[in-house]
């Protein structure tokens, strides 16, 4: 059972990066899955999720407009495409799953998720 997170990397600000989060051993679309990110020195911040049963999704105001979340069940993966990228931007981005579904801003909460991928680190420079 494991969750592997990648596509992080280095970017001017106002460019774009595609993350991935892909599960083994498990199938995405029972569980609620959310990215989060974590910034030197700041607390972890619920940036985007998705209802693994319906799609519904949500965003934090700090990303709305310009990230999307979206799933492929055939390949088990969650992507987040990050779009206009800025330097507040900056950090290691994580993905997890929280059994059952949830939406709406209860899905930002991290207490909800108990599997977690390792992270990908992502640096917008100005």
């Amino acid at each position: 059972v494991q969750l592997q997170a990648s596509g992080g990397g280095t970017v001017q600000s106002g460019g774009s990066l595609r993350l991935s989060c892909a599960a083994s051993g498990f199938t995405l679309d029972i569980y609620t899955i959310g990215w989060f990110r974590q910034a030197p020195g700041e607390e972890r911040e619920g940036v985007s999720c998705i209802n693994g049963r319906d799609g519904t999704t949500y965003y934090s105001d700090s990303v709305k407009g310009r990230h999307t979340i979206s799933g492929d069940s055939a390949k088990n993966t969650v992507y987040l495409q990050m779009n206009n990228l800025k330097p507040e931007d900056t950090a290691v981005y994580s993905c997890a799953t929280a059994p059952g579904y949830y939406s709406g801003h209860y899905c930002l909460m991290g207490s909800l998720y108990d599997k977690w991928g390792q992270g990908t680190l992502v640096t917008v420079s100005s």
